[in-house]
């Protein structure tokens, strides 16, 4: 799988943060949340934002299983800040973005397939650590 069947944006120049959503194509909500992710992203400096259909990109989870649509993993400087199901919409993302850049906000600590699958997707996405 490269990245560009996962990436919905990549800004100029360096990518510190990247948001991944997990999701499904079937699911009508995760496609709405993938339309506004991508009107979203280019509002976010140095900020990726990826898709994983969680069926067809299903050997990218391994033994992790998203219950919960659409949920999101969100890494700073390759570490994971966010890990968990979002309610859908623009201004959630937003503010869960600006509370992840909090000055000495600390990564989270995750499940050894979260932070395996955070640490491929950084490495795909070219993600600077």
């Amino acid at each position: 799988m490269s990245d560009s069947s996962l990436l919905i944006h990549r800004p100029e120049g360096g990518t510190e943060t990247m948001v991944i959503c997990l999701c499904a194509d079937w699911c009508g909500t995760c496609r709405d949340y993938r339309t506004m992710l991508a009107d979203e992203a280019p509002r976010h400096a140095g900020t990726a934002f990826a898709w994983v259909d969680v069926e067809d990109d299903g050997e990218l989870l391994g033994d992790l299983d998203i219950e919960t649509f659409p949920t999101l993993l969100v890494t700073v400087k390759g570490q994971p800040r966010f890990f968990g199901p979002v309610l859908p919409g623009e201004e959630t993302l937003r503010r869960l973005l600006r509370a992840l850049h909090e000055p000495g906000r600390p990564p989270v600590q995750v499940d050894a397939e979260v932070a395996s699958l955070a640490a491929h997707l950084n490495s795909l996405i070219g993600v600077q650590s």
